[in-house]
Protein backbone atom coordinates (compact mmCIF):
# COMPACT_ATOMS: atom_id res chain seq x y z
CA UNK A 1 0.00 0.00 0.00
CA UNK A 2 2.93 2.34 0.68
CA UNK A 3 4.19 1.86 -2.87
CA UNK A 4 0.75 2.66 -4.26
CA UNK A 5 0.63 5.77 -2.08
CA UNK A 6 4.00 6.95 -3.40
CA UNK A 7 2.89 6.51 -7.01
CA UNK A 8 -0.36 8.39 -6.38
CA UNK A 9 1.52 11.22 -4.65
CA UNK A 10 3.89 11.54 -7.61
CA UNK A 11 1.01 11.75 -10.10
CA UNK A 12 -0.88 14.20 -7.89
CA UNK A 13 2.14 16.51 -7.59
CA UNK A 14 2.35 16.76 -11.38
CA UNK A 15 -1.35 17.55 -11.82
CA UNK A 16 -1.69 20.04 -8.97
CA UNK A 17 1.86 21.28 -8.39
CA UNK A 18 3.60 21.82 -11.74
CA UNK A 19 5.23 24.21 -12.02
CA UNK A 20 5.66 25.08 -8.34
CA UNK A 21 5.69 28.82 -8.99
CA UNK A 22 2.10 28.77 -10.27
CA UNK A 23 0.61 25.40 -11.22
CA UNK A 24 -0.88 25.20 -14.71
CA UNK A 25 -4.00 23.58 -13.25
CA UNK A 26 -4.74 26.74 -11.28
CA UNK A 27 -4.09 28.96 -14.29
CA UNK A 28 -6.53 26.88 -16.35
CA UNK A 29 -9.24 26.93 -13.67
CA UNK A 30 -9.04 30.60 -12.71
CA UNK A 31 -8.35 31.77 -16.24
CA UNK A 32 -11.30 29.89 -17.75
CA UNK A 33 -13.63 31.16 -15.03
CA UNK A 34 -12.62 34.78 -15.61
CA UNK A 35 -12.76 34.42 -19.40
CA UNK A 36 -16.26 32.89 -19.44
CA UNK A 37 -17.61 35.33 -16.82
CA UNK A 38 -16.61 38.32 -18.95
CA UNK A 39 -17.81 36.75 -22.22
CA UNK A 40 -21.25 36.15 -20.68
CA UNK A 41 -21.43 39.56 -19.02
CA UNK A 42 -21.32 38.02 -15.53
CA UNK A 43 -24.56 36.14 -16.05
CA UNK A 44 -24.16 34.59 -12.59
CA UNK A 45 -25.02 37.98 -11.08
CA UNK A 46 -27.77 38.99 -13.50
CA UNK A 47 -29.98 35.89 -13.73
CA UNK A 48 -30.27 34.57 -10.18
CA UNK A 49 -33.99 35.41 -9.88
CA UNK A 50 -34.81 33.61 -13.13
CA UNK A 51 -32.84 30.59 -11.91
CA UNK A 52 -34.91 30.47 -8.73
CA UNK A 53 -38.17 30.74 -10.70
CA UNK A 54 -37.17 27.83 -12.93
CA UNK A 55 -36.11 25.68 -9.98
CA UNK A 56 -39.39 26.12 -8.15
CA UNK A 57 -41.21 24.74 -11.18
CA UNK A 58 -42.62 27.89 -12.74
CA UNK A 59 -41.80 26.70 -16.26
CA UNK A 60 -42.03 22.90 -15.84
CA UNK A 61 -43.76 21.07 -18.68
CA UNK A 62 -44.32 17.29 -18.30
CA UNK A 63 -44.45 16.93 -22.10
CA UNK A 64 -40.82 17.95 -22.48
CA UNK A 65 -38.28 15.22 -23.14
CA UNK A 66 -36.11 14.12 -20.24
CA UNK A 67 -36.13 11.94 -17.15
CA UNK A 68 -36.42 14.28 -14.16
CA UNK A 69 -37.68 17.76 -13.23
CA UNK A 70 -35.54 20.90 -12.92
CA UNK A 71 -35.66 20.59 -9.14
CA UNK A 72 -34.71 16.91 -9.20
CA UNK A 73 -31.82 17.65 -11.56
CA UNK A 74 -30.61 20.39 -9.23
CA UNK A 75 -31.06 18.09 -6.22
CA UNK A 76 -29.16 15.27 -7.90
CA UNK A 77 -26.30 17.60 -8.84
CA UNK A 78 -26.31 19.25 -5.40
CA UNK A 79 -26.33 15.89 -3.64
CA UNK A 80 -23.08 15.17 -5.47
CA UNK A 81 -21.56 18.59 -4.75
CA UNK A 82 -22.97 19.43 -1.31
CA UNK A 83 -21.27 16.75 0.71
CA UNK A 84 -17.96 15.73 2.14
CA UNK A 85 -16.29 18.68 0.44
CA UNK A 86 -18.35 21.02 2.60
CA UNK A 87 -17.33 19.27 5.80
CA UNK A 88 -14.02 17.46 5.36
CA UNK A 89 -12.91 19.41 2.27
CA UNK A 90 -13.12 22.82 3.93
CA UNK A 91 -11.44 21.47 7.04
CA UNK A 92 -8.61 19.97 4.98
CA UNK A 93 -8.09 23.26 3.11
CA UNK A 94 -7.85 25.20 6.37
CA UNK A 95 -5.64 22.56 7.99
CA UNK A 96 -3.06 22.75 5.19
CA UNK A 97 -3.56 26.30 3.91
CA UNK A 98 -4.82 28.20 6.96
CA UNK A 99 -8.01 30.30 7.23
CA UNK A 100 -7.03 32.21 4.10
CA UNK A 101 -7.73 29.11 2.02
CA UNK A 102 -11.44 29.84 2.49
CA UNK A 103 -11.01 33.09 0.56
CA UNK A 104 -9.71 31.17 -2.45
CA UNK A 105 -12.62 28.76 -2.12
CA UNK A 106 -14.90 31.80 -2.44
CA UNK A 107 -13.10 32.76 -5.63
CA UNK A 108 -13.69 29.34 -7.17
CA UNK A 109 -17.35 29.65 -6.17
CA UNK A 110 -17.88 33.05 -7.80
CA UNK A 111 -16.10 32.11 -11.02
CA UNK A 112 -17.54 28.61 -10.88
CA UNK A 113 -21.10 29.85 -11.34
CA UNK A 114 -20.36 30.88 -14.93
CA UNK A 115 -18.61 27.56 -15.59
CA UNK A 116 -21.58 25.58 -14.23
CA UNK A 117 -23.95 27.59 -16.42
CA UNK A 118 -21.82 26.99 -19.50
CA UNK A 119 -21.19 23.28 -19.13
CA UNK A 120 -24.79 22.44 -18.18
CA UNK A 121 -26.26 24.47 -21.03
CA UNK A 122 -23.96 22.75 -23.51
CA UNK A 123 -24.79 19.34 -22.06
CA UNK A 124 -28.52 19.95 -22.49
CA UNK A 125 -28.09 21.19 -26.05
CA UNK A 126 -25.98 18.24 -27.20
CA UNK A 127 -27.52 15.47 -25.10
CA UNK A 128 -28.42 12.11 -26.64
CA UNK A 129 -31.95 10.69 -26.62
CA UNK A 130 -31.78 6.92 -26.13
CA UNK A 131 -34.15 4.42 -27.82
CA UNK A 132 -35.79 3.63 -24.47
CA UNK A 133 -36.74 7.27 -23.98
CA UNK A 134 -34.02 8.06 -21.44
CA UNK A 135 -31.30 10.62 -22.09
CA UNK A 136 -27.52 10.69 -21.84
CA UNK A 137 -25.47 13.82 -21.71
CA UNK A 138 -22.33 15.44 -20.45
CA UNK A 139 -19.07 16.93 -21.72
CA UNK A 140 -18.22 13.82 -23.76
CA UNK A 141 -21.25 14.50 -25.97
CA UNK A 142 -20.66 18.20 -26.55
CA UNK A 143 -16.94 17.63 -27.08
CA UNK A 144 -17.68 15.07 -29.78
CA UNK A 145 -20.74 16.67 -31.42
CA UNK A 146 -19.75 20.33 -31.30
CA UNK A 147 -15.98 20.09 -31.67
CA UNK A 148 -15.56 16.74 -33.38
CA UNK A 149 -12.74 15.89 -30.99
CA UNK A 150 -13.60 12.26 -30.36
CA UNK A 151 -10.23 11.60 -28.74
CA UNK A 152 -10.82 14.31 -26.12
CA UNK A 153 -14.37 13.07 -25.52
CA UNK A 154 -13.02 9.59 -24.86
CA UNK A 155 -10.34 11.03 -22.56
CA UNK A 156 -12.99 12.88 -20.57
CA UNK A 157 -15.29 9.87 -20.29
CA UNK A 158 -12.40 7.67 -19.13
CA UNK A 159 -11.41 10.26 -16.54
CA UNK A 160 -15.01 10.70 -15.40
CA UNK A 161 -15.56 6.97 -14.94
CA UNK A 162 -12.41 6.81 -12.81
CA UNK A 163 -13.22 9.99 -10.88
CA UNK A 164 -16.65 8.59 -10.02
CA UNK A 165 -14.93 5.64 -8.35
CA UNK A 166 -12.56 7.96 -6.49
CA UNK A 167 -13.88 11.44 -5.67
CA UNK A 168 -17.55 10.54 -5.77
CA UNK A 169 -17.23 7.18 -4.08
CA UNK A 170 -14.09 6.05 -2.25
CA UNK A 171 -13.50 9.44 -0.60
CA UNK A 172 -17.09 9.55 0.64
CA UNK A 173 -16.95 6.01 2.03
CA UNK A 174 -13.61 6.68 3.69
CA UNK A 175 -14.92 9.76 5.49
CA UNK A 176 -18.01 7.96 6.77
CA UNK A 177 -16.01 4.97 7.97
CA UNK A 178 -13.45 7.23 9.67
CA UNK A 179 -16.13 9.24 11.48
CA UNK A 180 -18.15 6.23 12.68
CA UNK A 181 -15.00 4.46 13.82
CA UNK A 182 -13.81 7.56 15.68
CA UNK A 183 -17.16 8.37 17.31
CA UNK A 184 -18.59 4.91 17.97
CA UNK A 185 -15.69 2.50 17.40
CA UNK A 186 -17.61 0.86 14.55
CA UNK A 187 -15.42 -1.31 12.33
CA UNK A 188 -14.58 0.27 8.97
CA UNK A 189 -15.34 -3.10 7.38
CA UNK A 190 -18.86 -3.07 8.81
CA UNK A 191 -19.43 0.50 7.65
CA UNK A 192 -18.09 -0.34 4.20
CA UNK A 193 -20.36 -3.36 3.90
CA UNK A 194 -23.53 -1.58 5.00
CA UNK A 195 -22.83 1.49 2.82
CA UNK A 196 -22.26 -0.77 -0.16
CA UNK A 197 -25.63 -2.46 0.30
CA UNK A 198 -27.53 0.80 0.84
CA UNK A 199 -26.10 2.48 -2.26
CA UNK A 200 -26.54 -0.66 -4.36
CA UNK A 201 -30.27 -0.81 -3.61
CA UNK A 202 -30.71 2.72 -4.94
CA UNK A 203 -28.37 2.86 -7.94
CA UNK A 204 -29.58 -0.37 -9.45
CA UNK A 205 -32.91 1.40 -9.95
CA UNK A 206 -31.52 4.00 -12.36
CA UNK A 207 -31.73 7.80 -12.60
CA UNK A 208 -35.45 8.10 -11.80
CA UNK A 209 -35.00 6.37 -8.46
CA UNK A 210 -31.81 8.36 -7.89
CA UNK A 211 -33.71 11.60 -8.60
CA UNK A 212 -36.49 10.69 -6.15
CA UNK A 213 -34.08 9.76 -3.36
CA UNK A 214 -31.76 12.75 -3.77
CA UNK A 215 -34.67 15.22 -3.99
CA UNK A 216 -35.50 14.15 -0.41
CA UNK A 217 -32.03 13.54 1.00
CA UNK A 218 -30.35 16.66 -0.39
CA UNK A 219 -32.66 19.29 1.19
CA UNK A 220 -32.93 17.31 4.45
CA UNK A 221 -29.21 16.93 4.97
CA UNK A 222 -28.54 20.54 4.01
CA UNK A 223 -31.07 21.88 6.53
CA UNK A 224 -29.64 19.71 9.30
CA UNK A 225 -26.06 20.77 8.72
CA UNK A 226 -26.75 24.46 8.09
CA UNK A 227 -28.80 24.65 11.30
CA UNK A 228 -25.82 23.33 13.25
CA UNK A 229 -23.33 25.79 11.75
CA UNK A 230 -25.71 28.72 12.26
CA UNK A 231 -26.12 27.77 15.91
CA UNK A 232 -22.34 27.85 16.42
CA UNK A 233 -21.98 31.14 14.55
CA UNK A 234 -24.84 32.87 16.38
CA UNK A 235 -23.43 31.80 19.74
CA UNK A 236 -20.09 33.33 18.76
CA UNK A 237 -21.35 36.22 16.67
CA UNK A 238 -18.98 38.70 18.33
CA UNK A 239 -16.05 36.79 16.80
CA UNK A 240 -17.29 37.05 13.21
CA UNK A 241 -15.48 40.32 12.27
CA UNK A 242 -12.18 38.95 13.55
CA UNK A 243 -12.68 35.65 11.73
CA UNK A 244 -13.44 37.37 8.42
CA UNK A 245 -10.38 39.61 8.84
CA UNK A 246 -8.24 36.54 9.54
CA UNK A 247 -9.58 34.81 6.42
CA UNK A 248 -8.92 37.80 4.13
CA UNK A 249 -5.48 38.67 5.48
CA UNK A 250 -4.53 35.00 5.61
CA UNK A 251 -5.34 34.63 1.92
CA UNK A 252 -2.46 36.91 0.97
CA UNK A 253 -0.19 36.70 4.02
CA UNK A 254 -0.62 33.24 5.51
CA UNK A 255 1.12 32.68 8.80
CA UNK A 256 2.21 29.66 10.77
CA UNK A 257 0.11 28.39 13.62
CA UNK A 258 0.74 26.64 16.93
CA UNK A 259 -1.04 23.48 15.85
CA UNK A 260 -1.00 21.34 12.72
CA UNK A 261 -1.11 24.16 10.19
CA UNK A 262 1.28 23.33 7.35
CA UNK A 263 0.69 26.21 4.97
CA UNK A 264 3.09 29.06 5.53
CA UNK A 265 3.27 30.35 1.96
CA UNK A 266 0.89 32.21 -0.29
CA UNK A 267 1.01 29.54 -3.01
CA UNK A 268 0.30 26.74 -0.54
CA UNK A 269 -2.78 28.59 0.71
CA UNK A 270 -3.93 29.34 -2.86
CA UNK A 271 -3.52 25.77 -4.09
CA UNK A 272 -5.40 24.20 -1.20
CA UNK A 273 -8.20 26.75 -1.36
CA UNK A 274 -8.79 26.30 -5.09
CA UNK A 275 -8.29 22.52 -5.03
CA UNK A 276 -10.81 22.05 -2.24
CA UNK A 277 -13.12 24.67 -3.76
CA UNK A 278 -13.26 22.61 -6.94
CA UNK A 279 -13.71 19.41 -4.95
CA UNK A 280 -16.68 21.02 -3.22
CA UNK A 281 -18.59 22.73 -6.04
CA UNK A 282 -17.25 20.73 -9.04
CA UNK A 283 -17.60 23.79 -11.27
CA UNK A 284 -15.79 23.18 -14.54
CA UNK A 285 -15.18 19.55 -13.64
CA UNK A 286 -17.90 18.31 -15.97
CA UNK A 287 -19.83 16.18 -13.49
CA UNK A 288 -22.97 18.27 -12.92
CA UNK A 289 -23.79 18.49 -16.67
CA UNK A 290 -24.35 14.73 -16.66
CA UNK A 291 -27.16 15.13 -14.12
CA UNK A 292 -28.63 18.31 -15.58
CA UNK A 293 -28.81 16.85 -19.08
CA UNK A 294 -31.51 14.47 -17.79
CA UNK A 295 -33.88 17.34 -16.95
CA UNK A 296 -37.24 17.71 -18.69
CA UNK A 297 -36.95 20.87 -20.77
CA UNK A 298 -36.63 21.96 -24.37
CA UNK A 299 -34.59 25.03 -23.43
CA UNK A 300 -30.90 24.22 -22.73
CA UNK A 301 -30.15 27.70 -21.39
CA UNK A 302 -32.97 27.31 -18.88
CA UNK A 303 -31.31 24.30 -17.28
CA UNK A 304 -27.93 26.01 -17.39
CA UNK A 305 -29.44 28.92 -15.51
CA UNK A 306 -30.66 26.53 -12.82
CA UNK A 307 -27.16 25.06 -12.54
CA UNK A 308 -25.53 28.40 -11.79
CA UNK A 309 -27.23 28.33 -8.38
CA UNK A 310 -25.10 25.41 -7.23
CA UNK A 311 -21.86 27.22 -6.31
CA UNK A 312 -23.93 29.84 -4.48
CA UNK A 313 -25.51 27.14 -2.34
CA UNK A 314 -22.47 24.93 -2.03
CA UNK A 315 -19.37 27.12 -1.76
CA UNK A 316 -20.54 30.64 -0.98
CA UNK A 317 -23.06 29.48 1.62
CA UNK A 318 -22.37 26.04 3.11
CA UNK A 319 -18.56 26.05 2.79
CA UNK A 320 -18.50 29.54 4.27
CA UNK A 321 -20.57 28.41 7.24
CA UNK A 322 -18.21 25.48 7.82
CA UNK A 323 -15.13 27.67 7.49
CA UNK A 324 -16.46 30.30 9.89
CA UNK A 325 -17.36 27.58 12.40
CA UNK A 326 -13.80 26.23 12.31
CA UNK A 327 -12.16 29.66 12.51
CA UNK A 328 -14.30 31.35 15.18
CA UNK A 329 -14.01 28.36 17.52
CA UNK A 330 -10.25 28.22 17.06
CA UNK A 331 -10.51 24.52 16.23
CA UNK A 332 -8.06 24.79 13.33
CA UNK A 333 -5.31 25.97 15.68
CA UNK A 334 -6.29 24.08 18.83
CA UNK A 335 -3.99 22.60 21.46
CA UNK A 336 -4.71 20.24 24.33
CA UNK A 337 -4.33 20.93 28.07
CA UNK A 338 -0.57 20.34 27.90
CA UNK A 339 -0.11 22.75 24.99
CA UNK A 340 0.40 19.98 22.44
CA UNK A 341 -1.06 20.58 18.99
CA UNK A 342 -4.21 18.57 18.25
CA UNK A 343 -3.48 18.84 14.51
CA UNK A 344 -6.98 17.71 13.55
CA UNK A 345 -7.81 17.31 9.88
CA UNK A 346 -10.83 16.49 7.71
CA UNK A 347 -14.24 15.76 9.21
CA UNK A 348 -12.85 15.30 12.78
CA UNK A 349 -11.69 18.95 12.66
CA UNK A 350 -15.19 20.15 11.76
CA UNK A 351 -16.67 17.85 14.40
CA UNK A 352 -14.34 19.32 17.03
CA UNK A 353 -15.41 22.84 16.00
CA UNK A 354 -19.05 21.85 16.60
CA UNK A 355 -18.18 20.42 20.01
CA UNK A 356 -16.41 23.65 20.99
CA UNK A 357 -19.13 25.86 19.55
CA UNK A 358 -22.16 23.97 20.88
CA UNK A 359 -21.07 23.64 24.50
CA UNK A 360 -24.69 23.51 25.68
CA UNK A 361 -24.92 20.05 24.09
CA UNK A 362 -22.44 18.66 26.57
CA UNK A 363 -19.88 17.44 24.05
CA UNK A 364 -22.43 15.90 21.70
CA UNK A 365 -22.39 18.74 19.17
CA UNK A 366 -19.97 16.82 16.99
CA UNK A 367 -22.62 14.18 16.35
CA UNK A 368 -24.41 16.68 14.11
CA UNK A 369 -21.37 16.46 11.84
CA UNK A 370 -21.44 12.66 12.07
CA UNK A 371 -25.07 12.58 10.94
CA UNK A 372 -24.42 15.09 8.18
CA UNK A 373 -21.37 13.17 6.95
CA UNK A 374 -23.46 10.01 6.75
CA UNK A 375 -26.29 11.64 4.78
CA UNK A 376 -23.97 13.71 2.59
CA UNK A 377 -21.77 10.75 1.69
CA UNK A 378 -24.59 8.34 0.85
CA UNK A 379 -26.32 10.95 -1.29
CA UNK A 380 -23.09 11.88 -3.06
CA UNK A 381 -22.24 8.27 -3.84
CA UNK A 382 -25.71 7.71 -5.25
CA UNK A 383 -25.42 10.69 -7.61
CA UNK A 384 -21.86 9.95 -8.69
CA UNK A 385 -22.82 6.40 -9.62
CA UNK A 386 -25.00 7.92 -12.33
CA UNK A 387 -22.14 10.13 -13.55
CA UNK A 388 -19.91 7.08 -13.79
CA UNK A 389 -22.34 4.82 -15.60
CA UNK A 390 -23.21 7.53 -18.17
CA UNK A 391 -19.50 7.83 -18.87
CA UNK A 392 -18.99 4.10 -19.21
CA UNK A 393 -22.10 3.87 -21.40
CA UNK A 394 -20.54 6.43 -23.74
CA UNK A 395 -17.28 4.47 -23.88
CA UNK A 396 -18.55 0.90 -24.21
CA UNK A 397 -22.33 0.90 -24.44
CA UNK A 398 -25.32 -0.21 -22.36
CA UNK A 399 -23.87 -3.64 -21.73
CA UNK A 400 -21.15 -2.11 -19.55
CA UNK A 401 -23.46 -0.12 -17.25
CA UNK A 402 -24.45 -2.89 -14.85
CA UNK A 403 -20.90 -4.30 -14.46
CA UNK A 404 -19.70 -0.75 -13.79
CA UNK A 405 -22.34 -0.25 -11.10
CA UNK A 406 -21.15 -3.44 -9.43
CA UNK A 407 -17.55 -2.19 -9.57
CA UNK A 408 -18.77 1.09 -8.11
CA UNK A 409 -20.19 -0.81 -5.13
CA UNK A 410 -16.90 -2.69 -4.67
CA UNK A 411 -15.02 0.63 -4.57
CA UNK A 412 -17.25 1.81 -1.72
CA UNK A 413 -15.85 -1.00 0.39
CA UNK A 414 -12.30 -0.29 -0.81
CA UNK A 415 -12.58 3.38 0.11
CA UNK A 416 -14.01 2.64 3.54
CA UNK A 417 -11.21 0.26 4.49
CA UNK A 418 -8.11 2.12 3.21
CA UNK A 419 -5.98 4.96 4.58
CA UNK A 420 -7.32 8.51 4.33
CA UNK A 421 -4.20 9.89 2.61
CA UNK A 422 -4.24 7.24 -0.13
CA UNK A 423 -7.97 7.58 -0.82
CA UNK A 424 -7.99 11.40 -0.91
CA UNK A 425 -4.91 11.53 -3.16
CA UNK A 426 -6.65 9.12 -5.54
CA UNK A 427 -9.65 11.47 -5.45
CA UNK A 428 -7.54 14.56 -6.22
CA UNK A 429 -6.01 12.83 -9.24
CA UNK A 430 -9.44 11.88 -10.57
CA UNK A 431 -10.62 15.44 -10.00
CA UNK A 432 -7.77 16.92 -12.00
CA UNK A 433 -7.73 14.56 -14.98
CA UNK A 434 -11.49 14.96 -15.40
CA UNK A 435 -11.42 18.76 -15.23
CA UNK A 436 -8.69 19.49 -17.78
CA UNK A 437 -10.45 18.23 -20.97
CA UNK A 438 -13.73 19.84 -19.92
CA UNK A 439 -12.16 23.28 -19.40
CA UNK A 440 -10.43 23.04 -22.77
CA UNK A 441 -13.78 22.34 -24.45
CA UNK A 442 -15.52 25.18 -22.56
CA UNK A 443 -12.97 27.65 -23.91
CA UNK A 444 -13.30 26.24 -27.43
CA UNK A 445 -17.12 26.45 -27.31
CA UNK A 446 -17.36 29.88 -25.66
CA UNK A 447 -18.70 31.43 -28.86
CA UNK A 448 -21.48 28.84 -29.03
CA UNK A 449 -22.59 29.46 -25.45
CA UNK A 450 -22.60 33.24 -25.96
CA UNK A 451 -24.89 32.88 -29.00
CA UNK A 452 -27.24 30.46 -27.20
CA UNK A 453 -27.46 32.82 -24.23
CA UNK A 454 -28.28 35.84 -26.37
CA UNK A 455 -30.90 33.91 -28.34
CA UNK A 456 -32.67 32.65 -25.23
CA UNK A 457 -32.78 35.91 -23.31
CA UNK A 458 -33.89 37.93 -26.34
CA UNK A 459 -36.96 35.80 -27.02
CA UNK A 460 -40.28 37.59 -27.10
CA UNK A 461 -42.22 35.08 -25.00
CA UNK A 462 -44.04 35.31 -21.72
CA UNK A 463 -41.13 34.19 -19.59
CA UNK A 464 -39.50 37.58 -19.94
CA UNK A 465 -42.54 39.87 -20.14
Amino acid sequence: MEAIGNVLNAINSVIWGFPKEFPLMLILLIGTGIFISFRLGWIQLRKVKHAIDITRGKYDDPSHKGDISHFQALSTALSATVGIGNIAGVATAIHYGGPGALFWMWLTGILGTSLKYTECTLAMHYRKLNPDGSVSGGPMYYIEKALGWKWLAIAFACAASICALATGNAVQANTVADMLNSDFNISVYLTGGVATLVVAVVILGGIKRIGRVTSILSPAMTVLYVAGTLAVILMNIDKIPGAIAEIITGAFSPKGATAGFAGATFMHCLVWGIKRGLFSNEAGQGSAPIAHSAAKTDEPVREGTVALLEPYIDTLTICTLTGLTIVITGAWDAVDATGKALALNGAPLTSYAFEKGLTFMGGYGGYIVTAAVLLFAISTMISWSYYGDRSIQYLIGDKAVMPYRLLFCVMIFWGATNRLEVVWTFGDIGLGVMTIPNLISIIALSGVIVKMTKDYYSKEHKVFK
